[in-house]
């Protein structure tokens, strides 16, 4: 159990306020995620019409190389999730 430590009114208000800016962020971040997973689903399906394999593992290597680059080592971690959902798995 976790202790709660006294605050302010002035401090719990604006906790309040930057929990709201928390919250508008992650449903910016899920509506961003959705179209993502929808872009990828249909790049996929264009690549197996076409006659391709599903996926491109130079072009991964590059989405994870750029989540990392700008992320530290937790962003390879999200690259490869994103991945994972808009491809399902291997």
């Amino acid at each position: 159990m976790t202790a709660t430590l006294p605050t302010t009114p002035a401090a719990d208000e604006r906790i309040a306020e930057l929990r709201g800016q928390i919250d508008d962020c992650d449903a910016e971040i899920i509506a961003l995620v959705q179209r993502r997973l929808a872009v990828s689903q249909e790049i996929g399906e264009l690549r197996r019409a076409a006659g391709g394999t599903r996926l491109s593992l130079s072009r991964e290597q590059q989405v994870l190389a750029r989540f990392s680059a700008a992320l530290g080592p937790d962003g390879a971690a999200l690259g490869m999730m994103l991945l994972r959902q808009g491809r399902g798995r291997l």
